[in-house]
């Protein structure tokens, strides 16, 4: 028997039930969800619509066939009905039920019933009722998918899922997240209209400039031999905007990077991206701020802040204290310095025995630890495997001192004393039960690895609450870093951040011009009007209060290595803007692939983006990217000539 499909126009759809008291209208969907396919989604009938008779349309979740029964469980992206097909009752609707399997697209309609005593599934919203239907149509027929849509926790191979992502969004889970993500962005639309700011689309096709990343470039027609580039950021286009009188501005931006990839990072990703005139640091932030309460609390209501007003740490107390600049506060385990618990003993004040220790000591290097709670008691095993993990991390060794309720242990016992460990300890904060584990390196290398090691233990000692969303702010971070290789001081963030006033004097070299630029300048001193917005343990987003003086923002270009003409050839629009009346401006951009990644508890923003690219930037569903048709490289005047073996390099495609 072959299956018939519906290709005639659908019947009228029978109306929407409208409730009028407060308490029945928390299910019933808007009247625009209402077509001639169906009255009703597929999560909104309740046991006050029994005996109205309604329409459904939606894929088979499940079918269930018990001969004279037939149940169709029917899902749409709403919720999940029931229907329930009697052969007795509708014999043609059985038949036709009998050739629907699995993601097939139907249509039923019928007489909303209660479920029999003890069949409810109190799981579901809608499992009280079920659908007695009297009409079934076949809308679509489907192949079996390559893995199981209705076993949400089925384990499915990345690739698979990713090629089949039409598929995958059909599943529970992806719907749940990119229904967070839709709500985040419109809280955030939500939150940004009631504070003043204006919505103003920025172009994708820009000129190529300095961003920290590479660009991706879009060959002109029209203009041979001329390229635009996708924007990394609206960066110049925000602060123009600024020079322009808008105020207050915001966007859901689309930017774009071309860089290796990683769990927090694709080749093309979507920011708010923010700016504000006539404000300083302070003012920027507390508006951000606000706005992270209020689009946490709409998007995620369950899940609690850990501290209003948000914790704030310079870069410098970042570091010292966690070891990045971007810390989980959702647990302690902060870094400690115990140099002077290897120096105050009265007997060898000025050598402790441990040749590691004696030369980070005599060499002016870092001696820092923290304490994992519990762990004194970890097997040899274990501990080498915290070792290895902190050799991965970049350091040259780990001392580990297990305190027990009979004292202290520790291979180093031998070369420092009893004495001394317990001195170690107690300047650690540890006791009964607890495990200090030590580096002794660089500053650089010891807050790196311990920072490392730290997040690394807080997860798998289960430290980190997975409800609870703890926000802070690091800022006061340095204007520049050194580079050596093309001897400049690059911008850590962007380079139109601005200076703090105590600090621009600071904006020189030692040699008095701006050219002859080397790592003892002034300028590696000087911090920048910079904040970054981190959540547990990610970096969510950052921004600055910006130069807005063109005589200023030249002495920072200058500081960079840029040239007057790689001034104006870079940044012409921005210096020459300046000129006309810059007011007072700063922003901030924040990832918001991230922060849904990290309201929905996942750990890669594929999870939260409906057509991600993989790690090595392909497309596997639309395999791209793609050989172009020939005629496209001649309309733009180009050939392929290839790359060169170090150009392609491993695994390039």
């Amino acid at each position: 028997m072959s299956i018939r499909l519906t290709t005639s126009t659908p019947r009228r759809a029978v109306g929407v039930v409208v409730y009028d008291t407060p308490a029945m209208n928390d299910h019933p969907a808007p009247p625009s969800l209402a077509t001639p396919y169906r009255s009703h989604t597929c999560g909104q009938l309740r046991p006050v619509d029994v005996g109205v008779t309604a329409r459904l349309a939606g894929w088979v979740h499940r079918r269930r066939d018990h001969g004279q029964l037939i149940f169709l469980d029917l899902r749409d992206r709403h919720g999940l009905t029931q229907v329930v097909i009697d052969a007795t009752e509708s014999p043609e609707a059985h038949e036709r039920a009998s050739l629907v399997r699995n993601e097939f697209v139907v249509m039923v309609e019928g007489t909303v019933a209660k479920r029999m005593a003890g069949k409810e599934n109190l799981d579901l919203p809608t499992g009280e009722i079920e659908l007695r239907a009297t009409s079934v149509e076949i809308l679509s027929e489907a192949k079996t998918p390559p893995f199981y849509i209705n076993e949400p926790d089925a384990p499915v191979d990345e690739a698979l899922r990713l090629k089949y992502r039409y598929l995958d969004i059909r599943r529970e889970p992806m719907q749940r997240r990119l229904l967070l993500r839709s709500r985040l962005v419109r809280a955030i639309h939500e939150v940004h209209q009631d504070h003043g700011f204006i919505e103003v689309e920025t172009p994708d096709l820009i000129k190529s400039t300095p961003e920290g990343a590479r660009d991706f470039i879009v060959p002109s027609r029209l203009q041979p031999g001329t390229v635009y580039a996708l924007p990394q950021s609206p960066q110049q286009l925000k602060q123009l905007l600024m020079v322009a009188g808008i105020d207050r501005y915001y966007q859901i931006a689309r930017c774009f990077r071309d860089e290796d990839m990683r769990g927090d990072r694709q080749p093309e990703f979507t920011q708010l991206d923010l700016e504000m005139s006539f404000v300083d640091e302070a003012t920027v932030m507390a508006f951000v701020e606000t706005m992270a309460i209020e689009v946490s609390r709409s998007t995620v209501p369950d899940r609690p802040i850990l501290q209003v007003p948000f914790p704030r740490f310079t870069y410098d107390e970042a570091i010292e204290r966690y070891g990045t600049d971007k810390p989980d506060l959702r647990f302690g385990m902060e870094l400690v310095d115990i140099r002077s618990a290897l120096v105050d003993v009265a007997d060898h004040p000025m050598s402790t025995g441990f040749a590691v220790f004696d030369t980070a000591l005599a060499e002016g290097l870092s001696v820092k630890a923290i304490v994992a709670p519990g762990l004194a008691g970890a097997s040899r095993r274990e501990i080498d495997e915290l070792v290895e993990t902190a050799r991965r991390f970049g350091a040259r060794g780990l001392v580990h001192v297990a305190v027990d309720e009979d004292g202290v242990r520790s291979p180093i016992g031998k070369f420092v004393g009893d004495r001394r460990l317990k001195i170690i300890a107690t300047e650690a904060g540890a006791g009964p039960g607890d495990l200090v584990l030590i580096v002794a390196d660089t500053a650089a290398i010891t807050a790196d690895v311990l920072g490392r090691l730290r997040v690394h233990l807080g997860e798998r000692l289960g430290l980190t609450d997975p409800d609870v969303l703890a926000y802070c702010w690091v800022h006061r971070f340095p204007m520049y870093q050194w580079d050596d290789e093309h001897r400049r001081w690059d911008a850590t963030h962007n380079p139109f951040s601005g200076v703090l006033p105590e600090d621009l004097a600071l904006l020189d070299t030692a040699s008095g011009d701006l050219a002859v630029r080397s790592p003892g300048d002034p300028a590696g001193r000087a911090r920048a009007m910079q904040y970054d917005l981190a959540l547990n343990g990610w970096e969510l987003g950052g921004g600055s209060v910006r130069i807005h003086r063109r005589d200023l923002l030249e002495r920072s270009f200058a500081l960079q290595g840029q040239s007057v003409d790689g001034m104006r050839g870079k940044f012409g629009a921005v210096l020459d803007a300046f000129e006309y009346g810059a007011p007072p401006h700063g922003g901030i951009a924040l990832g918001i692939d991230r922060w849904a990644m990290i309201l929905s508890r996942q750990t890669n923003i594929r999870e939260v983006t409906a057509f991600p690219k993989t790690q090595s930037g392909t497309d596997l569903m639309l395999d791209a990217p793609s050989a172009p048709d020939p005629g496209q490289y001649a309309e733009l005047g180009l050939r392929y000539v290839g790359l060169s073996e170090r150009e392609v390099g491993p695994g390039s495609r």
